[in-house]
């Protein structure tokens, strides 16, 4: 069972926070420095697998442990109680450590269905019309994405600043280039943000490949968004937050969620008009210019 020591009611020892169970994956001896001292000691490095208890609905039942101290009951009878995971591995053995870890990226994930609108549903109907719309000028679908982004970073109570549509010659992984503005004065910081648009088919998962090309892009301090018509598969989701890559995923229902929300803020009734409206700006919004370029403006 594996514990975290926490903080409670102004003291700093003393309680603990249940953070799963597992088993000792390897230990080894290291040379520690005491500060107070400077004098060198011995100690014990443990790297640990906590199992995933997703079988559980990530809850462990201590019935499992309390039937382990129970001399009456056989092991058998014990593993019967334990969670599937633990099972798998006493089946397995070391060979399942990669099938049974916990994997905390596995539950910030979402599915294909949280990401695409129902089919036949009044949303469904204005992410096909919008996909129909771009079939044959995906390009201009780049303005679009930059609205999607801009309105769910204001949402989350951030600046954004417009930035320009790259060429589509040139883009470099880039299809558009923003800016957060975070905080004011000395207080406050600028971000450049790299956004990449892809208009796809909404029941096929995008390509992680396109993915990477925009995590590539990216330097110290900047943020990648990339938006698409379709979803993201959960290996490609689990990657991103595994790795840790500064980069908003945005799926289809994002996009024809955001496209209602200024038909109705313009009270506009018609996707395509809407749209079209939107592609006369695409022209005067293309340049060529470097992304670090954005904050000097």
């Amino acid at each position: 069972m594996f514990f975290r020591g926490v903080p409670h009611a102004g003291k700093a020892k003393g309680h603990v926070e249940f953070q799963g169970f597992g088993v000792i994956e390897r230990a080894e001896f290291v040379s520690q420095l005491d500060q107070k001292s400077q004098r060198a000691f011995s100690n014990v490095r443990y790297d640990f697998v906590v199992m995933s208890a997703v079988s559980e609905g990530e809850e462990l039942d201590w019935d499992w442990i309390n039937a382990r101290r129970d001399p009456t009951l056989t092991n058998d009878d014990c593993l019967a109680r334990a969670p599937a995971a633990w099972q798998w591995w006493v089946k397995h053995g070391s060979t399942s450590i990669p099938k049974v870890r916990r994997m905390l990226s596995r539950l910030r994930t979402v599915s294909a269905e949280e990401q695409r609108p129902p089919d036949g549903s009044k949303q469904g109907k204005t992410l096909t019309a919008i996909t129909q719309h771009y079939a044959d000028r995906k390009h201009r679908f780049e303005l679009l994405a930059e609205h999607v982004v801009q309105d769910v970073v204001t949402t989350s109570g951030m600046d954004y600043v417009r930035g320009w549509i790259t060429p589509r010659s040139a883009d470099g992984g880039a299809d558009f280039i923003g800016r957060l503005d975070v905080g004011q004065g000395l207080g406050g910081t600028r971000l450049v943000l790299l956004g990449q648009a892809k208009c796809e088919k909404a029941n096929v998962p995008t390509n992680g490949n396109h993915i990477a090309r925009t995590v590539a892009r990216l330097r110290r301090g900047w943020i990648g968004a990339y938006v698409t018509t379709s979803f993201f598969s959960r290996p490609v989701q689990a990657e991103v937050i595994d790795d840790e890559y500064p980069i908003m995923l945005v799926g289809g229902a994002q996009v024809a969620s955001t496209v209602e929300k200024a038909m109705f803020e313009l009270g506009a009734h018609d996707v395509d008009a809407y749209l079209s409206e939107l592609d006369r700006q695409y022209e005067e919004r293309v340049r060529f210019r470097q992304p670090s370029e954005i904050l000097l403006d």
